[in-house]
């Protein structure tokens, strides 16, 4: 597993445990399925770049944040 998908994966369990959301309730927020975000916590898959948008905007941080290349 390459490190930005590491720490993407990290980064998303953490902004969707600290709003305290379980994986359906946020799969319904952002329209996706919940394999999906299963998927993407898991480091299985990656979301496309419109994906990786819509989850920073809903969770107000950055895609340099999302990803782990900055810390805020």
């Amino acid at each position: 597993m390459n490190i930005l998908k590491n720490k993407f994966t990290i980064i998303f369990k953490e902004l969707r445990e600290e709003r305290g959301l379980t994986k359906t309730a946020l799969a319904k927020e952002l329209g996706f399925s919940h394999v999906a975000l299963v998927n993407w916590e898991k480091g299985k898959r990656t979301p496309d770049i419109n994906t990786m948008i819509a989850i920073a905007k809903y969770f107000n941080v950055t895609l340099d944040y999302l990803c782990g290349l900055t810390d805020t």
